[in-house]
């Protein structure tokens, strides 16, 4: 479902040095990796958002570097983007930010009426009250809910493929399980290809079919879970021991 082929990326130093990944079609997939090693980069190369100096990215067979403007509109067409701290136009309402997430040829067809039945079905999906918060701007919500709308938004469109960069930054354990919940419901029930950027490697080790881990901007492993858990690499033992360790911190401090 999605390729990434020799993807190479630097801004003053390099960032992504010849990635070379496959994710099949209706598997969930995590990506690990210390901060700065390029995770969020190449979730971004996924949709077109940056330029590659070097490589490309395809999508559902679709090239999304340097095959025009019309391909790459069908590839973001297939795509639902949850943005890391859900990136809400502050501006505007619950309705509106949501319904930022239907593309344009479709919502150009739509009445509102159908509109708002296409977001009032997206914000039950991610078990809000659409009632209470569509006239809601996201000041007024909690952190945990604008990161449900963040998603209500991805899946509004209904996407094939949804991307999760850092879906959990922020939020205290609770909140942390319950969404790392609903992302394996909605990816489950929504029949999609997930690839999920998280620094809860716990997390993404019960969720996902296969990880991978991102190190110095090349992957340094990838496998199932099971796999990550018993490797014997030390980068990826080190790494795996101190996120453990941070996590039991956190849990700690809240307590």
């Amino acid at each position: 479902m999605i390729r990434f082929q020799e993807v190479h990326k630097a801004f003053d130093a390099p960032v992504l040095q010849g990635v070379d990944l496959e994710v099949h079609e209706g598997e969930m997939f995590a990506i690990f990796g210390p901060s700065g090693t390029g995770k969020s980069v190449l979730l971004k190369t996924t949709i077109g958002l940056i330029s590659l100096d070097r490589g490309n990215v395809s999508v559902d067979g679709d090239r999304v570097y340097g095959t025009g403007p019309r391909v790459l509109a069908r590839v973001r067409r297939k795509v639902g983007y949850v943005f890391q701290n859900a990136a809400l136009f502050d501006s505007l309402n619950v309705w509106e930010n949501v319904e930022m997430g239907i593309p344009e040829d479709e919502l150009a067809g739509l009445s509102r009426i159908e509109r708002t039945r296409k977001i009032w079905e997206a914000l039950e999906l991610v078990n809000l009250e659409p009632g209470g918060i569509l006239r809601k701007i996201p000041s007024e919500l909690s952190g945990g809910m604008r990161k449900r709308v963040g998603i209500a938004r991805a899946i509004v469109g209904r996407p094939r493929i949804l991307l999760w960069d850092e879906p959990t930054t922020g939020l205290d354990p609770v909140n942390t399980a319950a969404v790392e919940r609903l992302i394996e419901r909605l990816s489950q029930n929504l029949n999609v290809t997930s690839i999920i950027v998280t620094h809860d490697i716990e997390g993404g080790l019960i969720m996902c079919d296969r990880v991978a881990m991102l190190e110095g901007g090349r992957l340094r492993f990838i496998g199932n879970p099971a796999d990550f858990r018993i490797s014997d690499d030390p980068v990826v033992r080190a790494f795996a021991d101190r996120a453990a360790a941070e996590a039991a911190l956190d849990q700690m401090e809240i307590s």
